[in-house]
């Protein structure tokens, strides 16, 4: 059976980009073990409540949810428990030494498979205040007020 080529995106964290200011982002391979291999093959997955955090000079993330496997017998999984990022150590050195400065966290973005390897993007994320997410929706809206505009400009009708 030949090896799976390109990306295949399992799980998006939409809500992280509306709740978070993205500085900068990662990518890091994940410890899985079987059964959750095979329920994220299934595109079961969600990150709504997970978050990326160091103990010691590691990266553990915590909350992801992935169902268990439904053709998996006694070797199923826990389905939140905590799952090791696997990075270069120099990236660790360096992703640690950001995350220490206030009101900085990791957050995942997505999660896919890239080559037949499962990949987690993290976002370097800064939480967002009110007037702040205000501001996205009103320039997100006045972008789609422009394009629509342009678009019957370009179709002559108006």
């Amino acid at each position: 059976m030949p090896k799976e080529q390109g990306r295949k995106v399992v799980s998006t964290n939409r809500k992280a980009r509306h709740d978070y200011a993205i500085l900068d982002t990662f990518e890091a391979g994940i410890a899985l073990m079987g059964t959750e291999v095979k329920s994220l093959r299934l595109g079961r997955a969600s990150l709504a409540d997970a978050f990326a955090d160091f103990s010691g000079t590691e990266l553990y993330l915590h909350g992801l949810h992935i169902p268990e496997y439904a053709m998996g017998t006694w070797t199923n999984h826990a389905p939140r428990r905590t799952r090791k990022l696997l990075m270069h150590k120099q990236e660790l050195i360096k992703l640690h030494n950001k995350v220490q400065d206030a009101g900085v966290t990791l957050v995942p973005l997505s999660m896919y498979f890239e080559n037949g390897w499962c990949k987690v993007e993290l976002g370097l994320a800064r939480g967002k205040k009110s007037w702040d997410k205000r501001q996205d929706i009103a320039t997100r809206d006045a972008n789609r007020e422009i394009q629509r505009v342009m678009g019957r400009r370009n179709k002559g009708m108006g």
